[in-house]
């Protein structure tokens, strides 16, 4: 059993939940550094204080009597009254000879460093939910050499930082909670013309292909989807109305057969009749049915061409061998008609060398079938730099220049137009197959004088 593929988020979660990240991590880098700068100030100045404690003492020893200095200083201080430094004064055989009153049973000499630890770097000790920062001195004086024990009380700055902590991580919650909330205001409120365009597009139908969404009053990034959905409707709806009379007209062209055919058996059948009479009855049928088998024939050759875009047999290949063999091919019936048929030029071609020869077999078909005898008709190649050129040219009579602009579209007919079935496919043929190949067909015609039908193929890289 196949697992159903995730459904893709959408635009609006993707925006919110990148925005909530961006914004978090912008917020825990400005309160980390705020928190690093607060706490790291603080205990900056402590040590400095502590600094001074310690110079304080050294220079009370230095002091003549210094010990009793200290000690003097140090009975100010009552037993069990909270003070922010304790200070104990050790001899070289570590006898204390002087300390804050009730050090020993809070800061026993043991947890002292032995070596000397200076201001700027204390080690911290914890008892009785109660922090202290530790440093050791050595200071000698008069040949005695006297270790300096003195403790900073720093409960206060440690609550401080934990409650600072626990404020800042409130702030970070609450900063990531709007962010949130502003993300996703802002973002339904920036995809709101999306869902106005959605709307407008539900609008459009078969029968609406007119109505455009304009770009005007967009946003500047919609615009462009505007006018590229104004495009894709103006398009279709071009389509729409060339297969609506596309459809038209191919009923009206199968009509005309269809009737001459069933008119024809309906007379037939009204008496009896000879076999002769129904032997032409028949004939005549066969004909149209011929007529209407062309007609199919080509149409489908159009629906073929329109969709085999990319799956042409490109080759190249010698132009002259390919228009001499197409001139071979229609010499009789131009004999008949007291045509001749002039082959000129040399090229090389890079295309389908069927769909080449289909075209040009219509164009010399049409020739054929619009030079009066005694005319003639001229096949000629040439190459022209970044394209192939093939011409077929004849002394027929010509087409006005009202219907030039026209006469490649399906079943367009003028009174001369250039039809090799007479009812106008076989020049939508050549345009058709010229558009595959991304090349093109002119027409240059002048009534009475005859018509120049020019075909381009653009060469291969």
């Amino acid at each position: 059993m196949s697992s159903r593929p995730a459904e893709p988020r959408s635009i609006a979660s993707q925006l919110v939940i990148l925005f909530t990240l961006a914004a978090a991590l912008l917020l825990c880098c400005g309160l980390g550094a705020l928190y690093w700068i607060v706490v790291g100030h603080a205990f900056e100045e402590d040590n400095e204080v502590l600094a001074d404690k310690v110079a304080a003492v050294r220079a009370d020893l230095s002091m003549p009597g210094g010990v009793n200095v200290v000690t003097e200083e140090l009975k100010n201080v009552r037993a069990g009254e909270r003070t922010a430094y304790w200070v104990r004064v050790l001899d070289s055989g570590d006898r204390t000879l002087a300390e804050t009153p009730g050090m020993t049973m809070l800061l026993p000499a043991t947890v002292f460093p032995a070596t000397k630890i200076v201001a700027e770097n204390p080690i911290d000790f914890r008892t009785d939910n109660r922090l202290f920062s530790l440093v050791t001195n050595k200071h000698k004086v008069a040949g005695e050499t006297y270790s300096i024990q003195v403790a900073q009380d720093r409960t206060a700055d440690d609550q401080f930082m934990k409650q600072f902590a626990a404020l800042l991580a409130a702030v970070l919650a609450l900063g990531i909670a709007a962010s949130a909330i502003i993300a996703f205001t802002v973002t339904k409120r920036g995809l709101r013309p999306l869902a106005e365009m959605t709307r407008a597009l539900k609008r459009v139908g078969p029968k609406q292909l007119h109505q455009q969404v304009s770009a005007v009053g967009w946003p500047r990034e919609l615009q462009p989807l505007a006018v590229a959905f104004d495009d894709m409707l103006h398009r279709l709806e071009d389509s729409f109305v060339r297969l609506s009379q596309f459809s038209a007209d191919i009923a009206h062209e199968l009509r005309t057969p269809i009737g001459n055919i069933r008119g024809e058996a309906e007379v037939a059948l009204t008496r009896s009749r000879s076999a002769e009479e129904y032997r032409e009855v028949i004939e005549s049928t066969i004909a149209e049915c011929q007529h209407l088998g062309h007609i199919v024939d080509n149409l489908l050759f159009l629906a073929r061409t329109e969709a085999a875009e990319g799956h042409l047999q490109r080759t190249t290949f010698e132009g002259r061998v390919a228009i001499e063999k197409i001139a071979a091919f229609h010499e009789l019936i131009a004999e008949e008609q007291k045509l001749t048929i002039r082959c000129e030029g040399e090229a090389k071609f890079f295309a389908d060398e069927m769909l080449f020869s289909r075209a040009l077999n219509n164009l010399v078909e049409n020739a054929i079938h619009h030079t009066p005898a005694g005319g003639s008709i001229e096949i000629s190649i040439a190459n022209r730099g970044s394209h192939s050129e093939v011409s077929v040219k004849d002394t027929g009579a010509g087409i006005a220049a009202a219907h030039l602009p026209r006469v490649f579209d399906r079943f367009y007919q003028a009174d001369s137009a250039r039809s090799s079935d007479g009812v106008g496919l076989g020049l939508a043929l050549v345009k058709s197959i010229m558009d595959l190949h991304g090349g093109s067909a002119q027409i240059e015609s002048e009534p009475g004088r005859g018509t120049t039908v020019t075909l381009s193929f653009p060469n291969g890289t």
